[in-house]
């Protein structure tokens, strides 16, 4: 714990807000079910709320600027600040493999306030060498000179919110941007990170499958290390929830995805999970965390969190409104909602996220990283294998070794995850 005492609190929370943050560590360590014999890694994420304009298929926690409104960008980071320093007891002594600024729009934030940021950061927890940094950004935010301060002030890793090089369809799903704007973003990226990210949709408003092979077209012509591809669906609490517009039907969204996963494929990306195709070398390590069940930090407002300790599991949820959260924050209670997940979840929760991997995972992560023993699923995994949703390689003695989904599995992943429901 000693090495952990060094990365503790620098300044921001006061005494009384502090021991409490020691308080909740010290009940976190307390004797449980569970029994993880090592914690799992660590990644942080930094949520940064605010947007131009909302669009309308987004359920993200993101806030519109309004007219001739400022970014407050110094109060926000003040808020963060103080919401690390609080949440530190939770983590000393563990390092943090790699940093996500996911939004709203964080590329709204200027460069030299990312660099405070991240600098901010760096004074209170031990980042890996090598440790991606991540920031999503928007092509209607785009300007070359920001991309480079960007990158100077320690970002890695872009991944910039295309959607589609179509000016129609932009203009269908409420994006800022237009394509010529996009294509500018992926290409200034191109020249100023060694990887990034492009995120396209499909099965957009009255999108054909050709309209799809356009995009597809532009965007492997501007070879990106990187590609996440989601299907638009119509969410809960959102504009196009309410106004549904004309969406292709199941047939054509399977022709369309079927499309992607031929050309990606045959453009030397490989579909590693449900959504995300990429080069050798290119996979994005924060994301892979998530999906391998690791422990990720999550601040700013309405970002969520999961914490692991030598017996529980549990998940934290931060004020979601902004002008609340900063309030709470510099209070020294940004947490909103703490739960212990229970032990009869944890199947699920694990299988929700590995099962996403076209790899799958080994069987003895699943015990590591649920503090579970392999017998609390070795009956579902076989009914699942029955069923031809998964494959399963065994040892030398019989045991399960390594669990993947079939491709069958791969394309019914929710009925296959939700036979690990409690």
């Amino acid at each position: 714990m000693a090495e952990g005492l060094t990365n503790g609190p620098a300044g921001g929370a006061a005494a009384p807000q502090l021991q409490r943050a020691l308080d909740a560590a010290r009940q976190h360590q307390r004797a449980g079910t569970l029994n993880l014999q090592a914690l799992p890694p660590l990644s942080l994420y930094v949520h940064l709320p605010w947007c131009l304009k909302k669009c309308p298929y987004c359920d993200f926690n993101s806030h519109a600027l309004s007219a001739g409104a400022a970014l407050p960008q110094q109060r926000y980071l003040a808020a963060l600040t103080a919401d690390l320093d609080a949440a530190l007891p939770l983590v000393w002594g563990r390092r943090v493999g790699s940093v996500f600024l996911g939004g709203g729009t964080p590329s709204l934030f200027d460069p030299p306030a990312i660099a405070q940021l991240l600098a901010d950061l760096r004074a209170r927890l031990p980042l890996e060498p090598g440790c991606e940094v991540t920031l999503e950004a928007n092509p209607g935010t785009f300007e070359a000179a920001r991309f480079a301060g960007f990158r100077d002030a320690g970002v890695t890793r872009l991944s910039i919110g295309v959607q589609s090089f179509d000016d129609a369809a932009l203009q269908r799903i409420g994006r800022v941007h237009d394509a010529a704007q996009a294509r500018a973003a992926v290409e200034a990226a191109a020249g100023l990170f060694e990887t990034f990210n492009l995120d396209l949709m499909y099965a957009l408003p009255q999108q054909s499958l050709a309209q799809l092979r356009c995009d597809l077209d532009i965007a492997l012509s501007l070879r990106p290390p990187h590609l996440s591809v989601y299907h638009l669906t119509l969410e809960p609490n959102t504009w196009f929830a309410t106004h549904p517009p004309p969406l292709p039907d199941e047939d054509a969204a399977s022709a369309m995805l079927d499309e992607i996963v031929a050309r990606t494929a045959a453009a030397g990306l490989q579909r590693y999970e449900v959504s995300a195709f990429a080069a050798p070398g290119h996979r994005c390590r924060h994301n892979l965390n998530y999906w391998r069940f690791g422990d990720y930090l999550g601040i700013g407002a309405g970002a969520h969190s999961k914490i692991s300790f030598a017996h529980r599991v549990i998940r934290q949820v931060r004020w979601r409104e902004p002008a609340r959260y900063m309030e709470q924050a510099l209070a020294g209670a940004a947490v909103s909602n703490e739960d212990e997940v229970r032990r009869e979840a944890l199947p699920f929760e694990f299988m929700l996220n590995a099962l996403r991997l076209r790899e799958g995972f080994a069987m003895a992560d699943f015990a590591a990283r649920t503090g579970l023993p392999p017998s609390a699923v070795d009956t579902t995994l076989e009914q699942a294998r029955q069923r031809g949703l998964l494959e399963i390689e065994r040892d030398a003695i019989g045991r399960v070794a390594q669990v993947r989904p079939s491709e069958r599995g791969f394309d019914f992943l929710s009925d296959l995850q939700a036979m690990f429901l409690a």
